[in-house]
């Protein structure tokens, strides 16, 4: 890559912002590795031990595999004839590059990794629900292509799930049989004893039928009009974050009723006017790299009536374009959400991309955000995200109404002060490469251009109270308590 390229992308990126080009540069190389992720399972399982994964799964896989190159060869084609096939072609792609296909094909290389011991019985059959969701995968993909197939599915303990088609609900609770049959835009599932049921496919995300057993998959309206649909993924079966420690506190993935489902509507109708509202580049960001929305629980401890009590929300490395939030209560708070979020986004892309620091992962810094130490990777990530919703607050607490501006001035504050905080063991650190010491000075001069508009001294006051605050409380948690002499 280009130096000047580099610097342009280090630069923006460090500042919280991002063009056009270099949002492009870092869905890019992500849809490349989800692509080569796609190749690796292949691979693995063809080199698999039998015991592992038995001759007919890797025939069957070589004919998924076949399936899904048929349709990114149709979608390509199509995109060769002009924009009247590009709808097509563009569903076919999205599905191979969808955000949750990364943990799934990350739980497949782990189960088919010859180096470990043969796998627990138990173990061995969550294997094999998922190599048999490559099957799915591949005829969600085949059919958004438009082409004409027939696959033999599996349906696991009486779900058979068909990325952002929907859900099919078998009588039996065991493993079933289904074969699914594929031509002009209706999808035929037919099980042994069972009526058959056909599913039309919608424009994005969804496909409608009339059989009860059937769920369809559920999306939003695009961000902005013309936008497309935002999956509101409540079914994919790789959505949970349980395996990943940093995720620990994070709420499990929810099914969401119809009052539920109407809420995140409701935010979500206001999320674009109120992400305009603290800069316009945070919409284009949104839509650059947001791909799916994946509900949470509620927090038990999720109480009070501000904007942004009580929600979690997260972002996996292993599933970019993929946001996993709670209910959120408002479109201000949604739109916070994304800020927070997709700044975790952009600097994991931007780490795979390029080394930023080469520090170890002792955890020994203080994050006023945090009450535990945090290593200097999880410091650069929190600072991060901080230092953009310190942007967002700002640009919003300038533009915004009488009513709002208080309250956007207030978080401003606090979050331009935790990230004060934090700048000096940043800046300072010996770890920083050439290209992670650009991209944090960038940090720090977005930092010090905030002080051209500053907060009102009362906010600016009561930030730097709770600041001192803070530190003095994780001092004390750090400082061993003196033994009296009786102990």
């Amino acid at each position: 890559m280009l130096p000047a390229v580099w610097d342009r992308a280090l630069t923006e990126l460090g500042r919280s912002e991002g063009g056009a080009d270099t949002l492009a540069l870092l869905v890019r190389d992500q849809d490349t590795r989800r692509l080569l992720l796609l190749r690796a399972v292949l691979d693995a399982a063809q080199g698999a031990d039998a015991a592992i994964c038995p001759p007919a799964e890797k025939s069957r896989l070589r004919d998924d595999w076949a399936l899904l190159s048929e349709a990114d060869r149709a979608g390509r084609a199509d995109r060769a004839r002009g924009p009247a096939g590009g709808v097509a072609a563009s569903s076919a792609r999205a599905r191979l590059l969808y955000p949750l296909t990364g943990p799934w094909a990350l739980t497949c290389l782990r189960g088919l990794d010859p180096v470990e011991r043969p796998p627990a019985p138990q173990d061995a059959r969550e294997l094999r629900r998922a190599v048999a969701h490559f099957s799915a995968l591949a005829a969600t993909a085949a059919a958004r292509a438009g082409i004409p197939f027939t696959a033999e599915l599996t349906a696991h303990d009486g779900v058979l799930h068909l990325p952002s088609l929907g859900t099919l609900h078998t009588a039996t609770a065991g493993d079933t049989a289904v074969r699914a049959v594929h031509a002009r835009n209706r999808l035929t599932l037919r099980r042994p004893d069972a009526p058959d049921v056909t599913v039309f496919l919608e424009h994005g995300c969804g496909a409608w039928s009339g059989a009860l057993s059937w769920t369809s998959a559920h999306a939003l309206p695009g961000l902005v009009p013309g936008a497309p649909p935002m999956p509101l993924d409540d079914l994919a079966p790789y959505r949970s974050v349980r395996d990943d420690p940093r995720h620990r506190a994070l709420s499990a993935p929810t099914t969401l009723d119809d009052p539920e489902r109407k809420r995140w509507l409701q935010a979500w109708s206001g999320t674009a006017a109120a992400l305009r509202s603290g800069g316009e580049r945070r919409v284009a960001e949104a839509q650059a790299l947001l791909r799916c929305l994946v509900p949470l629980e509620m927090p038990p401890d999720a109480e009070g009536p501000g904007e942004s009590d009580g929600g979690c929300s997260a972002t996996r490395r292993d599933a970019f374009g993929a946001l996993l939030c709670s209910t959120p209560p408002s479109p201000v708070a949604f739109a916070a959400t994304l800020v927070h979020e997709l700044q975790h986004a952009k600097l994991a892309a931007l780490s795979d991309l390029t080394t930023l620091h080469q520090a170890g992962s002792e955890a020994r810094y203080f994050a006023p955000w945090r009450p535990d130490p945090r290593p200097f990777d999880g410091l650069l990530q929190g600072a991060y995200a901080h230092l953009g919703l310190a942007d967002f607050f700002q640009r919003r607490a300038l533009t915004a109404d009488p009513a709002h501006r208080e309250s956007a001035w207030a978080q401003h504050a606090r979050y331009r002060a935790q990230v004060g905080a934090t700048l000096p063991a940043l800046v300072g650190s010996p770890h920083l490469t050439v290209r992670g010491r650009r991209f944090v000075d960038s940090m720090a001069a977005a930092y010090e251009d905030m002080s051209e508009h500053p907060a009102p001294r009362g906010h600016t006051a009561r930030a730097q109270a709770y600041l001192k605050a803070a530190r003095m409380l994780w001092t004390r948690r750090q400082t061993p308590s003196t033994p009296r002499l009786n102990e």
